[in-house]
């Protein structure tokens, strides 16, 4: 079905407005209402009308539920995404090297043009020969002497790159290492808990057993956000947080057994948060947690990945409980085995 679609705002940048139109072009190409769209995605419907009218850039998440929902040039999403990611001055690139060669392309081809009146000036002038002659000279002198002087700066480097390296107290200092989170309460708002730091010091508070599978409610007090985890599931299978506000982000198993979601900010105490999963075998929600930091402070719940309660399957407790840090957590299906996920 076709939209009456609000004007995106002025100020969004290029890449990002083409990536909200493209979206826009297919969820009606597709008939779907936001409603259906969210539910095909399992993706809030606030959340895809923040994406699709570009007050937000949508997640890798979600764009990749997309694509396999509907009918769509995946491919292609995904470069228009990287685009928009990448902020306006991955834009300027290709423009910047044009214009770079148009600038050298003169500089190469003046002296040519100097020294062509050496080969020869018409008979008509010929008392301007001398001056010619002269101009011509000054000009193939001044070359050679950038020349020379290119070469011997080229000799220069390449010397000082043979010599070795002085290292003194001040230099061979440690520099210091980068924060440990970058971003904290509504600025981790829908961002992933791996790439931000945020998985660093991650705790469950929540667990519940849906069938064979169990999710998580997972906060870090550092980042002051919350995001769901998913684990001994299979594609398909998924676990959505949802907060107070109305605020949800889907952690949806595309391949493997385990997920995560985006995050949520939780800064605000009297805010409440709440993780289900879903599966075919039926669909069951935590506990209702808020104030998260108090929980925390409170609870000796150790820092580490997640691992299920005691037991598992449909005859398995449905009590949530703190978690212990024997088991791995969930993690990123794109990242590589060996590497620790902050789920």
């Amino acid at each position: 079905m076709g939209s009456a679609w609000k004007q995106l705002p002025d100020e969004l940048p290029e890449p990002a407005r083409r990536l909200a139109e493209e979206l826009r072009a297919v969820k009606d190409a597709a008939g779907l209402s936001l409603s259906e769209l969210a539910a095909r995605t399992h993706y809030s419907r606030a959340s895809w009308e923040r994406w699709l009218n570009g007050k937000r850039v949508v997640t890798e998440q979600a764009l990749d539920a997309l694509a396999g929902a509907v009918e769509c040039d995946g491919a292609a999403l995904r470069a228009l995404w990287r685009r928009a990611v990448a902020g306006p001055e991955a834009v300027a690139d290709g423009p910047s090297g044009a214009e770079d060669a148009a600038v050298e392309e003169p500089a190469v081809a003046e002296p040519a043009a100097e020294e062509a009146p050496v080969a020869g000036p018409a008979p008509a002038v010929w008392w301007r020969r001398p001056a010619a002659l002269v101009s011509g000279a000054a000009a193939l002198a001044l070359l050679l002497v950038l020349v020379g002087l290119r070469i011997s700066r080229h000799d220069g480097q390449a010397a000082a790159a043979d010599r070795p390296a002085v290292t003194t107290g001040a230099s061979a200092a440690p520099k210091p290492g980068p924060t440990a989170s970058a971003c904290q309460a509504v600025g981790c708002a829908h961002k992933d808990p791996k790439t931000t730091g945020c998985g660093k010091d991650a705790r469950t508070l929540q667990t519940q057993v849906v069938g064979k599978v169990v999710v998580y409610l997972r906060y870090s007090q550092t980042c002051r956000a919350a995001w769901a985890a998913i684990t001994e599931g299979q594609p398909k299978d998924y676990a959505t947080i949802t907060d107070g506000t109305g605020e949800s982000e889907t952690a949806l198993i595309h391949w493997g057994y385990d997920n995560y979601s985006a995050m949520l900010d939780a800064a605000d105490p009297t805010v409440t948060f709440q993780v289900c999963g879903y599966q075919p075998a039926g669909h069951d929600c935590t506990a209702v947690v808020s104030d998260l930091a108090m929980v925390v402070a409170s609870t000796p719940i150790p820092i580490g990945p997640a691992s299920p309660p005691p037991g598992t399957g449909a005859g398995a407790s449905t009590t949530p409980a703190p978690a212990t840090p024997a088991d791995p957590a969930p993690t990123d299906p794109s990242a590589p085995t060996a590497s620790p996920s902050p789920s």
